[in-house]
């Protein structure tokens, strides 16, 4: 008699059965209750395995358009998710609301190795048709779940770990399953707070791509949260009326589900109108500005920010109205009174899952590690990280590792008692770190530092004790650590240029920040630092917009910050014009021109297929023998980075938009 039939005639022996699987220790309760549905009510045997099943290409195809938006906002949390737990035997996936597998990041080494199994696009993973597996109790249980190797139904699946979050839309109904599926035999708890953290962003990005018409208000009960992933968040249509909310949003507003306040007039929830609002924020330069509850005496912090689809037809051309509609601007506030994320993200979404993930975890004692390109804004970033959190109203120090002659690095770190050395001050000296106390400590260029200092400054960050030169004190000492490096840390200790356990001790979590050139919010960002050099700001002709969003930026924010800096010296008009420009930046966008079309090409989605390229290509005209080389080459290059435009780019040494400009003109669509 099968095992099946055992449980069948008895569905107490669920949990019995299952605890001798996994070694006596009790599974959870979503877990058996999944059991019990996949012995029940789909008749499945866990002794007896089929393959999840994989629908067509052509039903793929379909699903994927019918998905399109819900993919595009998963993709890049998804590769950033899988960049930063860092481990080459786990895929990240995203599945539509039935649990077939629309698209996973992963390593092709992995993906090969369970492709047999069936995880891979197409296939088919709710639990009639898996058993019990992440995804599909995600879905049937509609909530948050991990579920650890023995746990699966089907004995096959037993050397895997899933933790795995429902991805809500707008309208409060599960539009897929965000999952991460490894060979972890332990379940590791940060694990399940980045799926969760990435599936708020994915929520979020999805309100806001399906409703591009409609503005956007963000609110919390403090106003350090608003931008970061606790904020609640609200889409509204242009005469006041609520269209959509985020799971934030309707906690804070005592909501249970979408249908309680969809359709309500902005002021049936806060004390003032939609208008007043988007002019407060607009007068604020978008700092939150204090509202209230209509019928209660909850206060909220709020930004409110005008449609998508209208910002983006003034950015490239905008209209005296529009100009006319918006409020003066005022000053800026200082970047003491800034919450964090404002000063550093102006709605890139890698930067902002990065932000609130350093966020989370500086309070905990983590330390973080901050890597980028040199100019892109580490410093801001950690200082934003600091104004963010508990130690905020302590010190924020900074030390640059490579600009200090190596003699005198221990000094400045650890500080000095009177007449310590020749040359010393009289009354001594405290180093950075004990400046640091109560705050946080804000190492820059961490990799430069000499290996002979690594060992003491592994010590003090694990004792949290200083002794000064010259000195026998012991002083205790407590701060929040961030370090940053434009090298490659790993590699400086592969090559014994950096210490294996200071390493370690430094990077509790790793943020990336993406360099200037791959930043989604180029415009505002220009915008925010040339407000910074003049106010009002100058309005910036179509030309040099269209320039300064091409151009490579190799010194990223450094050197963007110095052209707009030059730029508002030399404006004396109302209007930034190419004469203000360098001559080499103007020049080198004359030479793009000439070598390929003017107008750029819109942002093409990533494929995992080559084929339909091919397809379109075919009912293109005939390309030269030329244009056909170099569409074979751009076809190679892509296929090399599984059609990640991004990397393509930066291995050519180009901006996306001039990859895709050159894709256009040799027919490779995506």
């Amino acid at each position: 008699m099968s095992s099946c039939q055992s449980l069948s005639r008895n569905g107490n022996r669920v949990e019995g059965i299952m605890r001798e699987r996994v070694g006596g220790f009790a599974p959870s309760e979503p877990v058996v209750r999944s059991w019990t549905r996949c012995i029940e009510e789909y008749g499945l045997d866990p002794d007896v395995c089929t393959p999840p099943p994989l629908i067509t290409s052509a039903e793929l195809a379909l699903r994927r358009e019918q998905n399109a938006d819900l993919v595009d906002c998963a993709k890049l949390e998804m590769a950033t998710l899988y960049q930063q737990l860092g481990d080459p035997e786990l895929a990240v996936i995203m599945t539509d609301a039935e649990g077939v597998i629309l698209h996973l990041a992963s390593s092709p080494e992995f993906a090969s190795e369970v492709e047999d199994w069936g995880l891979c696009a197409g296939a088919v993973w709710n639990e009639r048709e898996a058993g019990t597996n992440g995804m599909g109790t995600c879905l049937a249980e509609r909530e948050s779940i991990a579920v650890r190797q023995h746990e699966h139904f089907y004995k096959r699946y037993t050397t895997l770990t899933c933790a795995a979050a429902p991805v809500f839309d707008e309208r409060g109904s599960i539009a897929g399953v965000l999952d991460v599926t490894s060979r972890s035999p332990l379940l590791q708890q940060h694990s399940l707070v980045l799926v969760g953290m990435s599936r708020q962003m994915i929520e979020n990005r999805l309100l806001d791509a399906r409703h591009t018409h409609a503005y956007r208000i963000q609110f919390h009960s403090r106003p350090e949260f608003v931008g970061t992933l606790h904020a609640g968040r609200l889409t509204v249509d242009e005469d006041g009326t609520i269209l959509g909310a985020n799971r934030s949003a309707l906690m804070q507003l005592g909501f249970v589900k979408l249908e309680d306040i969809a359709g309500k007039s902005v002021t049936e929830i806060f004390n003032a109108s939609l208008n007043e609002i988007v002019t407060r924020s607009a007068s604020s330069s978008f700092y939150p500005v204090a509202i209230y509850c209509t019928h209660a005496s909850s206060r909220f912090f709020v930004v409110a920010q005008e449609p998508r689809d209208l910002a983006a037809a003034e950015a490239i051309a905008p209209q005296p109205l529009a100009a006319a509609r918006r409020p003066a601007r005022a000053a800026r506030p200082t970047a003491a009174s800034c919450p964090g994320a404002a000063r550093v993200e102006f709605g890139d979404a890698q930067i902002a899952s990065q932000f609130e993930l350093g966020a989370r975890v500086i309070d905990r004692g983590v330390a973080v590690l901050v890597h980028g390109e040199t100019g892109s804004g580490k410093e801001v970033f950690a200082n934003a990280l600091h104004a963010a959190s508990k130690g905020r109203n302590g010190p924020f120090v900074a030390v640059n590792c490579a600009s200090l002659p190596e003699h005198l690095i221990e000094s400045e770190l650890f500080g000095y008692r009177a007449g310590a050395f020749t040359g010393a001050q009289r009354e001594g000296r405290r180093g950075k770190i004990l400046q640091a106390d109560g705050g946080t400590l804000f190492l820059d260029e961490i990799g430069d530092m000499p290996l002979g200092l690594q060992a003491r400054l592994l010590r003090v960050l694990e004792e949290r004790e200083v002794t000064p030169l010259g000195s026998e004190a012991v002083v205790k000492v407590d701060f929040q650590l961030v370090s940053a490096s434009h090298r490659d840390l790993e590699e400086l200790v592969e090559s014994g240029q950096f210490r294996e356990d200071l390493y370690y001790r430094l990077n509790g979590v790793m943020l990336e920040l993406p360099p200037l050139r791959e930043r989604e919010d180029k415009l505002a960002l220009i915008g925010h630092l040339l407000e910074r050099e003049q106010n009002p700001a100058p309005r910036i002709s179509a030309d040099v917009r269209q320039i300064l969003l091409d151009s490579d930026w190799p010194g990223n924010i450094r050197q963007l910050r110095n052209v707009l800096r030059t730029a508002a010296a030399l404006c004396d008009g109302d209007a930034l014009t190419t004469a203000h420009l360098p001559a080499w930046l103007v020049q080198r966008e004359k030479n793009l021109h000439r070598l390929q079309p003017a107008s750029p090409a819109p942002a093409l989605p990533e494929s995992d297929d080559s084929d339909e390229a091919d397809a379109e290509a075919a009912s293109a005209a005939p390309l030269n023998a030329i244009l056909q080389a170099e569409r074979e080459a751009l076809l190679a290059l892509l296929g090399k980075h599984r059609w990640n435009v991004s990397q393509v780019a930066l291995a050519l040494g180009i901006t996306r938009n001039t990859l895709y400009r050159k894709m256009r003109r040799v027919h490779i669509n995506t």
